[in-house]
């Protein structure tokens, strides 16, 4: 997925998953980042600058908590977010698209979000 992405112009694939925690989440913070990719706060952190140092996302004071930041996408965030999506669903239906349908598909994707929620509550 990471090659095809890298080849179509897009985000890489830790990227576009950055992006997406971002984009659905409100008020996201580093710590959501973390927690949602089920990796360490200082991952998500160097994953969070070096998208802020491409100007895909922006940081902006934290109202309730003046230790901690906002991380919004920017305008050339939610581009490349919808372009590298747009890679991203092509290659997963040319990969699963005849084997998953519908609600199989869906169950899947249920099935893979429990699994990583479940592995970020096991990390050490």
């Amino acid at each position: 997925m990471d090659a095809r992405l890298k080849a179509a112009g897009a985000v890489p694939l830790g990227s576009l998953n950055v992006l997406q925690v971002v984009a659905r989440t409100e008020a996201c913070r580093v710590n959501e980042v973390a927690d949602a990719l089920s990796i360490t706060i200082g991952g998500a952190s160097q994953a969070v600058d070096r998208l802020v140092a491409r100007e895909l996302l922006a940081r902006r004071p934290n109202p309730g908590d003046r230790r901690s930041s906002i991380v919004e996408l920017t305008a050339a965030g939610t581009e490349a977010l919808a372009a590298a999506e747009t890679v991203f669903d092509a290659e997963l239906a040319r990969w699963f698209g005849e084997a998953l349908t519908g609600g199989a598909l869906r169950s899947f994707a249920r099935t893979l979000s429990t699994l990583r929620a479940f592995a970020g509550g096991h990390r050490d």
